[in-house]
């Protein structure tokens, strides 16, 4: 997405007289520039997302819904963090939530997003965090628009989350759930960091991995634990990621890399622009890491030491080889989304129901008006019969009935309407059918291609099957869509 939850403050980094990082991990060796870890009161983080607008969602894929994620600013709009907003029932022991925040605050390094604050208040759970104003590495090499990402930044990726998870262990939290493209965020100065919510332990929002089975630790399929093994088991499909700019199976990528055909992970888009040498040795590096036998991968302080030597251009600054113009953080701002797209991130099917059928038919006024002639046929008006009571159990959220009626009308071929389409796309949801409800969006686009509820309906029904990374590039585009159609 253009926008993704930038966890970052106005940092220390950006000043030339900021201490010296150490070799290691990037642990600031004064401390005294970070921000202290603070408990914000809820009024507070109200103020400072303008009261939990949604102008100020922004969001992160691996963040899943209902959880919501707003930019703000304190201090006079001087500091800019990002505000994690969970569901209720996601921390029902409040003392556990402060004792875990807690603990993940402590932690400082420019390897992180840094948690920065939280607030616990009655059912409120909110996590205050660093803001990122340059995206995620998803976002960088899957669905980059200028430039593919240079070889040697790759493997300044690779050795800056390695060092990050060498420093987390060394603070004694080896422990990072659902690590992937989506966890790394690019700061100010657009060098990479690892979000600080995949320290927090599981909550009772979401699992520790994603539902895509093909890329979870053997062991947690067996044990549903996650241990150091396990992270560095994902820390080796991020380094797939990085080689092929795709984000591919490591069962397939073994195969390759067993066959010795390893040129054939590489990303095509890098047009042979890396060291074959390199290229060999982070292709070993990920086959260590992806080892089924957990005790066989390496640890993280040595993937470090393997990373390190593979370093290129290390004097050029992270934005210049990111082609990203050298902003500040204050100047780039959130996608805006309007109540359909943020009902569609919450997942919430009820506020999508009372927008369609406020919305009514008006967007379909110009194919009714064409049809208007045929009115007077006895088969028309079976077809039209057939919407009027699929209209009426669709309003009553009766969706069984909804379905009936309305697939009567669409088998029918005498009309062609996007928002019946659109409704037993939403009924379909409603009923647990979210494959037809995804077949529906789509025809609905079809018939009407420039229509942003066809987009929006499509990004609710990915979302629903678990594939936030497609869904939040189609509400991009939705949101974008409405935009224009606004402007005209």
């Amino acid at each position: 997405m253009n926008q993704s939850p930038w966890f970052g403050v106005e940092h220390p980094s950006s000043n030339p007289r900021a201490p010296k990082l150490t070799q290691k991990n990037g642990e600031k060796s004064d401390r005294n520039l970070w921000p202290s870890f603070s408990e914000f009161s809820l009024e507070q983080l109200k103020a400072a997302t303008n009261g939990f607008s949604s102008d100020n969602v922004v969001s992160e894929h691996g963040e899943k819904a209902p959880n919501i994620v707003y930019k703000g600013s304190l201090d006079n709009n001087t500091r800019w963090i990002a505000v994690k907003r969970f569901n209720k029932f996601a921390w029902p022991d409040s003392r556990q939530f402060l004792e875990e925040a807690r603990s993940v605050g402590s932690l400082r390094s420019e390897r992180l997003a840094n948690l920065i604050g939280c607030c616990c208040e009655g059912d409120e759970r909110l996590l205050v965090a660093e803001f990122m104003p340059h995206e995620t590495l998803a976002k960088h090499l899957f669905h980059w628009d200028a430039q593919p990402m240079k070889w040697a930044m790759r493997l300044r990726v690779a050795l800056y989350l390695a060092q990050a998870l060498e420093y987390c262990s060394s603070k004694g939290r080896a422990l990072y759930h659902d690590l992937n493209a989506y966890r790394v965020l690019f700061d100010q100065e657009a060098n990479p960091r690892l979000s600080c919510f995949g320290l927090m332990k599981n909550s009772r929002d979401g699992k520790s991995y994603s539902t895509n089975l093909a890329f979870t630790p053997p062991e947690y399929l067996r044990t549903g634990r996650v241990t150091a093994e396990s992270v560095v088991y994902s820390f080796g499909t991020l380094l797939l990621d990085l080689l092929s700019g795709k984000h591919i199976p490591p069962s397939h990528a073994l195969d390759l890399i067993r066959g010795k055909n390893f040129l054939m992970l590489m990303d095509s888009a890098l047009e042979g622009n890396f060291s074959n040498d390199d290229g060999t040795e982070l292709v070993r590096l990920a086959s260590r890491c992806l080892q089924y036998e957990a005790r066989e991968r390496p640890n993280a302080k040595s993937l470090v030491t393997s990373l390190v030597s593979l370093q290129k251009e290390t004097e050029v600054a992270s934005y210049v080889l990111m082609g990203i113009a050298h902003e500040t953080a204050s100047s780039v701002q959130p996608l805006s989304l309007t109540p359909f797209g943020e009902a569609c991130v919450r997942m919430d099917l009820t506020a999508i129901h009372e927008i369609l059928d406020k919305n009514g038919y008006k967007d379909d006024e110009g194919i009714a008006n064409e049809l208007s002639f045929q009115m007077w046929t006895n088969q028309m008006q079976d077809t039209l019969n057939s919407k009027k009571h699929g209209d009426t159990a669709f309003r009553a959220k009766d969706f069984a009935t909804a379905i009936d009626s309305y697939t009567q009308f669409i088998d029918s071929g005498t009309m062609v309407s996007p928002t019946v389409y659109a409704r037993r796309c939403l009924s379909y949801l409603m009923s647990e059918l979210q494959q037809e409800a995804l077949g529906d969006a789509m025809q609905a686009q079809v018939v009407s291609p420039e229509w942003p509820t066809a987009l929006y309906l499509q990004a609710a029904c990915l979302f629903s099957l678990g594939m936030d990374n497609d869904a939040q590039e189609t509400l991009k585009d939705g949101t974008n869509l409405e935009s224009k159609r606004n402007k005209n």
